[in-house]
């Protein structure tokens, strides 16, 4: 099985993000804003309702601080084609927001599994070496 199959197959995929470095969330989802909105527009998939979906992830992030220890949770359940994403810090509850905009779902699992920079080689390594020893019990 490749690393490809195994993000995109039909099985529910996810990562949770753990921050090593305070940010404000402003600058993280102006990134995931950018990332997302470059990749629609290159494969000709940026419309209107791609753009507020984006929007509302973007603004989701707006008013969060990143502190060091936090956890931003991506979740993309195989149907129907729609992502949860979470956020949460020290002595604050999770806030949720979900997004049903199939395009911007499939951009943001690119972005952050699937992607060339998305993971390090020997976070794909680990994996396979991890997976490969679950599947052979």
């Amino acid at each position: 099985m490749h690393y490809t199959e195994f993000v995109y197959g039909k099985a529910k995929s996810g990562t949770n993000n753990g921050l090593i470095k305070e940010i404000k969330g402003s600058q993280y989802g102006v990134q995931l804003e950018s990332a997302v909105r470059d990749r629609l527009a290159a494969i000709d998939k940026y419309e209107e309702e791609e753009e507020e979906a984006l929007e509302k992830v973007s603004e989701f992030f707006q008013t969060k601080y990143f502190k060091k220890d936090s956890v931003i949770t991506f979740n993309f359940p195989v149907t129907p084609r729609t992502a949860a994403i979470s956020f949460v810090t020290e002595g604050k509850e999770q806030t949720k927001i979900k997004v049903e905009n199939a395009n911007v779902v499939e951009m943001i699992q690119k972005w952050y599994l699937g992607g060339s920079r998305a993971v390090s080689p020997s976070t794909v390594k680990s994996l396979a070496e991890n997976l490969g020893a679950m599947l052979s019990q």
